[in-house]
């Protein structure tokens, strides 16, 4: 008879003290202090952000269905150091994600991102960089029928304090377009993520956050519900 699977543990909260963990890797920034500090890394911020995502995942599932959301993915703490100055081996951050589909989280749109580190915390949702197979997509889809639609959830996310933004933004809108479109700055995004309000004071340490995070997320779920639909 086969071993039943344990179920995977609640998001409790993170701890309190596991910011402390960022800074000292900053300080440290070697493989042989991280070597040993591996299991504190994993207790403090994987554990829990792998039950905060799985969580929501399964809330978020019945909002974007028929789409199916993949399986939480959390980033490599490790940089890619080959072709960059910094050489130093570790970020000090974790960010995580709940992709669309089975694609990777960065290059697809994602259901929820979730970033902790030293200096900044984040959680959004949406499509980071438009890729050169969709970003041709994602400017005829704004500045056709379907963009008029985009432009209403994003002045409504704008208004209920949700920050707009992408990975890169032209200072000049694509020359196939007029420069005075109605939909001018959507055109000029080569991304869009709605990222969301500040998170209350103290409310990560806390079981709560789990449902903080995925009132926020179906509340800008038709951001993503619209790239999924129009770019893919």
């Amino acid at each position: 008879m086969p071993r039943a699977t344990a179920p995977a543990p609640s998001f409790a909260g993170f701890p309190r003290d596991a910011i402390q963990f960022w800074h000292e890797l900053a300080a440290e920034m070697s493989r042989e202090w991280f070597a040993a500090s591996k299991e504190r890394y994993e207790t403090a911020w994987v554990e829990p952000m792998t039950a905060l995502l799985e969580g929501a995942a399964a809330k978020l599932a019945p909002v974007y269905r028929p789409k199916k959301l993949g399986a939480p993915r959390i980033m490599r703490i490790q940089r890619d150091i080959r072709f960059s100055k910094d050489k130093s081996p570790y970020k000090t951050w974790i960010g995580a994600a709940v992709p669309i589909g089975a694609g990777k989280p960065t290059e697809g749109p994602v259901a929820l991102y979730v970033h902790f580190g030293a200096e900044e915390e984040y959680v959004g949702c949406g499509q980071y960089v438009f890729m050169d197979s969709t970003l041709a997509r994602w400017r005829r889809a704004v500045a056709g029928k379907p963009g008029a639609e985009i432009a209403k959830i994003v002045a409504a996310l704008k208004k209920a304090g949700y920050s707009l933004g992408a990975h890169e933004t032209l200072s000049r809108v694509p020359r196939e377009f007029p420069a005075d479109h109605p939909r001018a700055d959507l055109l000029r995004m080569k991304g869009l993520v709605a990222g969301f309000p500040s998170i209350p004071r103290g409310l990560i340490h806390k079981p709560a956050f789990l449902d903080w995070v995925v009132a926020r997320a179906k509340t800008a779920s038709p951001l993503t519900r619209w790239i999924v639909k129009n770019v893919g």
